[in-house]
C-alpha cells in the first residue's frame, strides 16, 4: 500500500487557468493581474488557487497537449516586467495591448506576434553595453538557470528550434538523421541554430524566474497552488523526441498505439486522443526514473499537484496507430501500486489529488483507496433524477475534493439552464431552494460544495 500522506485538511479554493486571468495583451499572465488576483483569493479566506498545466501549447492550444512536459508556455511571460527592466520600449508594448480586452483569447495572432516581441527583448538581454544592475543580475541567474535545467532544456531548446527551421512540422516529418537524433546531425544543427536555440532558453529562463515569483507571493498570502500534470506527453514533443526509447514506437518514432477511451454514452466513437502511450515495462526497469523527474519537476511549480486520467496507472486503453476512432482498442495493465510506492520512496508522501472521473472499475477503485490520495466528486454531474449519484454530497467520502464543475464542463450557469427540466427540479430540492433563475444556479452549487 502506498498510503501517501495527502490528505488535506479542510479548505477552499478556486480553479482558475493562468490564460484566464484578465490580460490586457490578449491572454492571462503574470502580470499584476495574476497577483491581484492572489490578493482576492487571500481577501476571500481561500487557501488554494488550482491551475491547468502551464506548458508551450501545440496544435489545438490545448494545455494537455504541449511540446514539453519540463518547458512553461512563452504566453504567460509579463510584458510590462520586460519593460520595467529596459528590455523593451512602452511604445513597442503599446503595439500589443489587445484591442478587446473581454474578447476570446486569439491564439493565432499571439502565436504570429508575441515571439516577434519577445526576441527583441532577447537581443538586447545579451547585446546592450548600457546594462543595469537588474540586468547584471538577470544574466547571472540565466547562467545558473540553463546549467540546473540542462536535462530537459538543452533538448527543448534544440527541437523547437528545428521545429522554426522545419516551418513547425512534426517531427516525424523531419529528415530521418534529425529525426532519430543521429549525432552528428544534432551537432551540426546546434552550430547552425545557435540563435534560435539562445531565444528558448531565454523565454524558458523568464517564465521560470516570473512564475517563481508570483508562486512565492502566494505561498506568503497563505495560497497554496494546485498543479495539473497530464499522464500522458504529446507525440510532437521534445520528451518522445529525447527519449523514444520509453514510448510505444517503431524503429522509426511511429507510434505503434496510442491513448485514448473507449466508445461510452457520451461518444458513440469514443476519443481518439492519440497520444503514445508507455513502455512501462521499461519504466519500471528503470525504477520510474524518467517519471520520477518528470515529477520532481512538476512539485517544484506547485504545492500539492493532481494527475490526470490516473486510472490510466491501473489499467490504459490501447488503440491500434491509423485508426480514425476509439472504437476498436483494448485495456492493457499499468504500472499500478509499484509506480506510487516508487514516488513515496523517492519524493516522499507528497500531497496528490487523483482525477478518479469516469469509467471507473473495482481495481481503478481500489488503487485509489491504497494510494490514500483524495479523488474528485463534481457536482454538475450530481443531480440525475433517475439515480442516487455517487456525486450527490452525502455519499462523499470524508477524503475527497470537490468541485461545482472542472475545465471540462459547461459553466454553472449555463449547465443549469440545459439540464431536463425533471433534473432541476432534483437540484432545486434537493439543495433546498425553491425554483430559481440560472444566475443563482452558480452561488446555489458554490454553497454546497462549501
Amino acid at each position: 500500500m502506498a498510503r501517501g500522506s495527502s490528505q488535506l485538511t479542510r479548505a477552499a479554493g478556486v480553479l482558475l487557468p493562468v490564460f484566464s486571468l484578465p490580460g490586457k495583451y490578449g491572454i492571462g499572465a503574470f502580470s499584476d493581474e495574476a497577483y491581484r488576483f492572489v490578493e482576492f483569493l487571500r481577501d476571500a479566506g481561500q487557501s488554494y488557487w488550482q491551475i491547468l498545466p502551464l506548458g508551450p501549447t501545440s496544435y489545438g492550444d490545448s494545455p494537455y497537449q504541449s511540446f514539453s512536459t519540463y518547458a512553461g508556455n512563452p504566453y504567460y511571460i509579463d510584458i510590462d516586467m520586460l519593460v520595467r527592466v529596459g528590455l523593451l520600449t512602452k511604445e513597442e508594448a503599446a503595439e500589443h495591448v489587445a484591442r478587446d480586452q473581454d474578447a476570446a483569447i486569439d491564439y493565432e495572432k499571439i502565436y504570429r506576434t508575441r515571439y516577434v516581441l519577445l526576441r527583441k527583448a532577447y537581443e538586447r538581454f545579451f547585446s546592450r553595453e548600457d546594462t543595469t544592475s537588474e540586468i547584471i543580475r538577470m544574466r547571472g541567474d540565466y547562467a545558473v538557470f540553463a546549467v540546473e535545467n540542462a536535462f530537459w532544456l538543452d533538448d527543448f531548446a534544440l527541437f523547437i528550434a528545428l521545429k522554426v527551421e522545419n516551418g513547425g512540422k512534426s517531427f516525424l516529418e523531419w529528415e530521418k538523421p534529425l529525426r532519430l537524433r543521429e549525432e552528428t546531425a544534432l551537432e551540426k544543427a546546434r552550430k547552425r541554430l545557435g540563435s534560435e536555440i539562445g531565444f528558448h532558453s531565454f523565454l524558458q529562463y523568464l517564465f521560470a524566474a516570473q512564475y517563481a515569483e508570483l508562486k512565492t507571493c502566494a505561498n506568503r498570502a497563505g495560497i497554496r497552488i494546485i498543479g495539473d500534470i497530464p499522464i500522458y506527453v504529446a507525440q510532437d514533443s521534445s520528451d518522445v523526441w529525447a527519449h523514444p526509447e520509453l514510448f510505444q514506437l517503431d524503429d522509426d518514432c511511429v507510434p505503434i498505439a496510442v491513448a485514448g477511451c473507449p466508445p461510452d454514452a457520451f461518444s458513440a466513437t469514443g476519443q481518439l486522443w492519440g497520444n503514445p502511450l508507455y513502455r512501462w515495462d521499461l519504466h519500471a526497469e528503470t525504477g520510474f526514473a524518467w517519471w520520477m523527474e518528470r515529477l520532481k519537476h512538476a512539485f517544484s511549480l506547485c504545492d500539492v499537484l493532481r494527475i490526470d486520467h490516473f486510472r490510466g496507472f491501473e489499467s490504459y486503453y490501447s488503440i491500434p496507430y491509423g485508426h480514425e476512432t476509439a472504437e476498436f482498442g483494448h485495456w492493457e495493465k499499468g504500472p499500478g501500486i509499484s509506480f506510487f510506492q516508487t514516488l513515496n520512496r523517492k519524493l516522499g508522501e507528497v500531497p496528490v489529488i487523483a482525477e478518479d472521473l469516469g469509467f471507473l472499475t473495482p481495481e481503478v477503485l481500489k488503487l485509489v483507496a491504497d494510494t490514500g490520495y483524495p479523488g474528485m466528486k463534481v457536482l454538475q454531474f450530481a443531480f440525475d433524477s433517475r439515480e442516487d449519484s455517487d456525486y450527490l454530497p452525502h455519499n462523499y467520502p470524508k477524503n475527497c475534493v470537490v468541485y461545482t464543475g472542472t475545465h471540462d464542463n459547461d459553466t454553472t450557469d449555463s449547465w443549469f439552464e440545459e439540464i431536463p427540466e425533471t433534473d432541476r427540479a432534483f437540484a432545486c430540492g434537493y439543495l433546498g431552494i425553491p425554483e430559481l433563475p440560472a444566475e443563482d444556479a452558480a452561488t446555489s452549487l458554490i454553497r454546497a460544495a462549501l
